[in-house]
């Protein structure tokens, strides 16, 4: 998938855990498990705000867009 999650490179950087942001954000650890690791297949808008009010990033700092070939 060309979308990749930066997700997990957020958190250390941050200092969070995935635990400490599941509880903020609101949403369980598997499904953050699933986001952080790239299988996720779509995400809500209201989750992607949250984490990035959370993690106080962009939805850029998140996500990147790689060209497949």
């Amino acid at each position: 998938m060309p979308i990749e999650v930066n997700l997990d490179l957020m958190m250390v950087k941050r200092k969070i855990s995935l635990t400490e942001l599941s509880d903020k954000v609101g949403i369980t650890m598997a499904n953050l498990s699933i986001l952080k690791q790239g299988h996720a297949r779509a995400i809500r808008f209201s989750t992607l705000e949250k984490i990035c009010e959370v993690l106080d990033c962009q939805p850029g700092d998140l996500l990147s867009y790689k060209k497949e070939g």
